[in-house]
């Protein structure tokens, strides 16, 4: 057995990780992964950043796209993420 701790439990649990994981991007804005694939092919959230192989999205910018999205009953979106940037990439690992 390991005792390398796991690169979360090294953090405080008062500091958040700042790169997210897909399947914790997707926890983290309450969406399943393919429905955030989905969201970032059509713009709505944000494409992840590379780290040498890693791939992990920046907490930061899911919320200002999260934050973007129009509320219910609206169809008008905020402005804070215009999602011009996206790049179609298949982000599943």
């Amino acid at each position: 057995m390991s005792t390398t701790p796991h690169r979360r439990d090294v953090l405080p649990g008062s500091l958040p990780p700042r790169g997210l994981s897909r399947v914790e991007a997707a926890a983290y804005i309450g969406v399943s992964p393919g429905l955030l694939d989905e969201m970032i092919r059509d713009g709505r959230m944000p494409p992840p950043k590379r780290m040498n192989t890693r791939t992990v999205w920046d907490r930061y910018e899911l919320d200002t796209a999260f934050s973007a999205l129009p509320n219910a009953g609206s169809t008008v979106a905020n402005a804070a993420w215009d999602g011009s940037n996206v790049e179609l990439v298949d982000f599943r690992v």
